[in-house]
């Protein structure tokens, strides 16, 4: 059966077999990414369901759409090799939560902490400085980006989505995996090759819709399991390739970090200019009112 090989595949993975054991790969990240409430958690839960044996756990909080509720960017390990992690769900995607999420995507920010949406420069150079003390070498990321089929891909700003997967493909070398859940919903059927255009638009690669598992439907079924399997899989499928490409991971990380401070300091001088032109502004109105004051007072 397709399905068990691919599980036993997975399970098996190593990255020290791959051309790459020189340059110290010993873990995959499988780095979530998406907008609050569309699923990452409940994505977690159904991996870590679907390639054990035991229960359904829930050991991703999760909550419906549009009610996110992590605020840590939590690791859960798959096998000896694979780890994937949960991540804070974004609100507008605006700079000031990529800025974040580009630092995590450089291996400049550990695993298991409290996510803030820094805006201040110097605050993101020093969690990058920071990580310079113990630089991780070790971890190949892969990242997902995970959308709620429910939710209306046309009513939302999709201004950053491209230029987020674009830089996503210049940190790790893989356009981000896009994860459609609630592939049951009335909404997915009805627009399923609308979103995969969109998508693809963005420069998405590899594109599935699935469906989670939950505390109140989760008896295993072999077609989600494959779903499912067939992701994680084609996620090390990526690794595979980019590791057959000639690398050097201090240089690359040398490069993403100057990405990383650039993007920050762009966007701590972009808000500054921004508070400035709206005192600015608030100056002008304080003086104009004044002035119809005098000409016309009460």
């Amino acid at each position: 059966m397709e399905g068990e090989g691919r599980r036993s595949r997975i399970l098996q993975f190593n990255v020290g077999n791959n051309s790459s054991a020189e340059n110290g790969y010993t873990r995959v990240l499988l780095q979530l990414f998406g907008y609050l409430g569309h699923g990452k958690s409940s994505f977690i839960n159904s991996c870590i369901y679907t390639l054990g044996n035991g229960a359904y756990e829930m050991k991703a909080k999760a909550l419906p759409l549009h009610e996110g509720c992590t605020t840590e960017r939590l690791a859960y390990r798959l096998t000896d090799c694979i780890t994937i992690v949960d991540n804070r769900g974004y609100g507008t995607m605006e700079e000031k939560e990529t800025g974040e999420t580009y630092a995590q995507l450089g291996n400049f920010l550990p695993l298991n902490q409290g996510v803030e949406w820094e805006k201040d420069f110097l605050k993101i150079l020093s969690k990058v400085e920071d990580s310079d003390v113990t630089p991780n070498y070790s971890d190949f990321i892969v990242p997902m980006f995970i959308y709620s089929a429910k939710s209306d891909l046309f009513g939302e700003d999709f201004s950053y989505v491209k230029e987020f997967f674009k830089n996503c493909r210049n940190m790790t070398g893989v356009y981000p995996i896009v994860v459609l859940t609630n592939k049951l919903s009335e909404y997915c059927s009805k627009n399923y090759n609308t979103l995969v255009t969109k998508f693809k638009a963005f420069g998405a690669e590899q594109i599935y819709a699935i469906e989670n598992y939950t505390e109140e439907d989760h008896i295993k079924t072999r077609g989600r399991c494959d779903d499912l399997q067939a992701i994680i899989e084609n996620a090390l499928k990526d690794v595979k390739f980019r590791l057959e490409q000639p690398r050097d991971p201090v240089k690359e990380r040398i490069e993403r970090k100057k990405f990383v401070l650039k993007f920050a300091y762009q966007f701590s001088v972009a808000k500054k200019e921004e508070e400035a032109a709206k005192k600015e502004k608030a100056r002008l109105k304080e003086k104009y009112d004044k002035m119809w004051f005098k000409k016309f007072p009460e």
